[in-house]
């Protein structure tokens, strides 16, 4: 087989045989995954000694680099797919998002304009309407895109706040403001807030991070107090966020008080329920977001609890003339825009961009939302059988949530102490938990987001503990 051909393009045969190659070495990696360390033991001299054999001078024979590559992924990653897995918001992918993920690739759909791409635009727009009706949207008033992350959804929520606070700005820049823009969120948010707000010329002291009660939800007095101090200084308040699933523990904020707050307040108001928000495809835990249907935008990650592979953000909201106000740009070489289609890039922080919605799409046409409706009250479930068993097992249990999000201590345990178990936890290959800080206090945590876990992983983690 000729390398440096085969590098682009090959003949029917030398395809499927890659193709057969490729198959193997997922199939082999996903039958033994279950026995794998859920941390391999690498150091980053062995990665790179492995690495520089690989000076790109001349091509390699494209079998033998498949299954090396193989080998270095499973030797060198946290196993976030292992059913032991109790990290951050990392599930296993879904089979049909893989099948998916290599359906994109393979076609390489160009989602800038519709009209380069228009099936793949339209199951995005389809996908996205269906999510923004769970939330209590109609599907049709549902305007937003996939995104690399939350990160970047929320970073598209401020963007979207902006131009409707202050239309001027986009034209003129902050500095045609007679005061400061801010925004709040919760101590206990996800502080890519401090990290937007420096991207969007705001600053990162423009993060008014809010404190929260006993229960780790945001105190909506002190918000009330935040912004009218704000008011007085003469900064411009311009959006308020509320948390659908915090980070460390799956809190989620008093969103019908929140969204009450900014309509009194007048700013536009932003559910981060990048996690959390995956519950509103379950009819009987769909409560838990109450409020959310009167949010101005929302962001909800499909690569956390819907099983997606990375990246699978999504930015979903009502004002789609506020979006194209915000993103909206006019350029020769693009082409014109069809009636009764929206080009991506002209409502999105992207341009250019992979079909990152064809995963879902499928994965939901499979499963159905009843499918992912019982596997995340199972999940769910799963999270209550691990609190009752750390209790039996004389730990406390702090922040509880309705969520599979388990965060527990033991009474005289210091912060140290804490560090140590999980290292010792993570070591073991046999688990791997964290440990967060809650309101300044240490614990531990354990989050449940993996399909495959089951009873017996969280049996095996309490007695590991």
């Amino acid at each position: 087989m000729s390398t440096p051909g085969t590098a682009f393009a090959a003949d029917h045969d030398q395809r499927r045989m890659l193709f057969d190659a490729l198959t193997g070495l997922v199939q082999e990696h996903l039958d033994e995954l279950p026995g794998l360390p859920v941390t391999p033991e690498t150091t980053p001299e062995a990665l790179r000694v492995a690495l520089k054999r690989f000076d790109f001078e001349d091509g390699a024979d494209p079998f033998g680099l498949l299954a090396e590559t193989a080998r270095m992924l499973r030797d060198g990653i946290v196993h976030t797919s292992h059913p032991s897995y109790f990290g951050l918001f990392n599930p296993a992918p879904a089979l049909m998002g893989v099948l998916g993920e290599a359906l994109t690739a393979a076609f390489n759909p160009q989602l800038a304009a519709w009209s380069h791409a228009p099936a793949a635009a339209e199951i995005e727009r389809h996908v996205l309407g269906f999510l923004g009706g769970r939330l209590g949207w109609q599907p049709e008033a549902t305007a937003g895109s996939f995104t690399t992350g939350g990160a970047e959804a929320n970073l598209t929520g401020v963007l979207l706040a902006l131009t409707r606070a202050f239309p001027a700005a986009g034209r003129d820049g902050l500095r045609a403001l007679p005061g400061r823009p801010v925004l709040y969120a919760s101590a206990e948010s996800h502080l890519a807030w401090l990290k937007i707000a420096h991207m969007c010329g705001l600053g990162r002291d423009a993060v008014r991070l809010v404190p929260v009660g006993s229960d780790l939800r945001m105190d909506v007095a002190a918000a009330v107090d935040l912004i009218a101090r704000d008011r007085r200084d003469g900064h411009l308040p311009f959006l308020l966020v509320g948390t659908a699933g915090t980070t460390s523990a799956g809190i989620i904020d008093p969103l019908p008080e929140l969204v009450g707050l900014a309509a009194a307040e007048g700013l536009s108001f932003h559910a981060d329920a990048a996690w959390a928000g995956a519950v509103a495809l379950s009819d009987r835990l769909r409560p838990l977001l109450d409020g959310i249907e009167r949010a101005d935008s929302v962001t909800l990650d499909a690569h956390k609890w819907l099983a997606m592979p990375m990246g699978a953000g999504t930015f979903l909201t009502r004002d789609a003339s506020g979006l194209r106000e915000a993103f909206s740009v006019h350029t020769a070489y693009m082409p014109d825009e069809l009636p009764e289609t929206v080009d991506p890039y002209a409502s999105s922080v992207q341009w250019s961009r992979r079909a990152m919605g064809v995963k879902l799409f499928l994965t939901l046409a499979t499963a159905g939302r009843t499918g992912y409706a019982d596997l995340i009250e199972h999940q769910t479930a799963l999270g209550d059988v691990l609190r009752n068993r750390l209790d039996e097992a004389g730990w406390t249990i702090v922040a509880p949530s309705p969520l599979p999000v388990v965060c527990f201590t033991r009474p005289d345990a210091t912060a140290d102490d804490l560090e140590a178990v999980a290292d010792r936890v993570v070591r073991s290959g046999r688990a791997w938990i964290s440990t967060t800080r809650l309101a300044g206090r240490p614990a531990l945590r354990a989050c449940i987001t993996n399909f495959a876990t089951t009873e017996t992983e969280i049996e095996a983690l309490v007695d590991l503990l």
